[in-house]
């Protein structure tokens, strides 16, 4: 019997202990007291309707890039993503700002804010090789440190359209482009979505991991991409955000005696049908079409004109 004196003495003193200093902590609150001066807490009622929050239209969490060298070509040796685009993050809101401009309800275009630069940067827009690993996401477009591009991110403008897809329903797009041609796309696009002229898709290039064959796969009209011409090492006019090119895939890349082959080259693969422009059909761009009329009238040139190659798809146009 004795033995056991001990150790329950010691149990008790210890419960004491604990006693005190939790009403010590607690400063000097019971349970009951806690009860009785927050009763719309220790007394409230469940409720078991729980109302998802909605997601976030576009994620920031990403760190913020600093500035990069600028001008040089994406490396050929990248490994580029399939065809099949991700999800589209849903359109960023109009942020109030001097540089922001809104032409129309529906279109406006803006400086880059903090997360369209996490969203481009090491796919559409280059990332050196030292920042690239600080990077949230797999960067496919990767410079030389010491290279400089050809554009930095104050010389774009990210910019939402309304459009008519290929179902008639209007739909939001989104384009990144250099500023300089911002205002003329804010009423070219205008124009066509007051005609309901159809575009398929206008989506970001980042969507397609930067791939240019996989957006015109996917006859998704773009413009800025940090990208070489196709077949070259020349930097493009869309790495400069001067070019866009609209549904391509019922307008492809034609190059004629690629090589000196004599064999015609042409691009999305699939698309050789609507090489031939003798033939009607659907999204035909031609010098007929309105959207052909409207990007020549704000003094772009059309690829279709060239001689060497055709690009049925692409308008640029030189800015100052």
């Amino acid at each position: 019997m004795n033995k056991w004196v001990k150790p329950v003495g010691f149990l008790f003193l210890l419960i004491l202990v604990c006693s005190v200093l939790g009403r010590i902590l607690t400063a000097g609150e019971t349970l009951s007291e806690y009860a009785e001066q927050n009763p719309e807490i220790a007394y409230a009622t469940p409720d078991k309707t729980i109302t998802p929050s909605p997601p976030a239209a576009v994620s920031t969490a990403s760190p913020t890039p600093m500035a990069m060298p600028s001008d040089v070509a994406m490396p050929s040796d990248v490994t580029m993503p399939s065809a099949v685009p991700a999800a589209t993050p849903a359109p960023l809101t109009e942020e109030e700002s001097d540089e922001s401009i809104s032409y129309q309800e529906g279109f406006f275009y803006q400086p880059l804010t903090d997360a369209v630069v996490a969203r481009i940067t090491g796919i559409s827009y280059p990332v050196s090789e030292t920042l690239a690993p600080a990077l949230s996401l797999n960067a496919v477009n990767v410079v030389p440190d010491e290279e400089q591009l050809a554009i930095s991110y104050d010389d774009l403008r990210y910019m939402q359209v309304l459009y008519y897809d290929f179902n008639g329903e209007v739909q939001t797009g989104e384009l990144i482009c250099n500023k300089g041609i911002a205002q003329d796309l804010a009423e070219i696009f205008y124009e066509l979505y007051l005609n309901e002229y159809q575009l398929e898709k206008i989506r970001l290039i980042d969507e397609y991991g930067g791939d240019d064959t996989a957006s015109m796969l996917d006859n998704n009209t773009s413009c800025f991409n940090y990208r070489v011409v196709d077949g070259t090492g020349n930097l493009s006019k869309h790495a400069l955000g001067c070019a866009i090119d609209v549904n391509p895939f019922y307008n492809p890349y034609v190059v004629f005696n690629k090589d000196g082959s004599g064999e015609t080259y042409i691009s999305p693969e699939g698309s050789e049908i609507y090489a031939d422009r003798s033939q009607n059909f659907p999204y035909k761009i031609d010098e007929n079409d309105l959207c052909y009329k409207l990007f020549k009238e704000h003094g772009f040139t059309w690829g279709g004109n060239w001689n060497s190659s055709k690009d049925y798809q692409h308008f640029q146009k030189v800015v100052e």
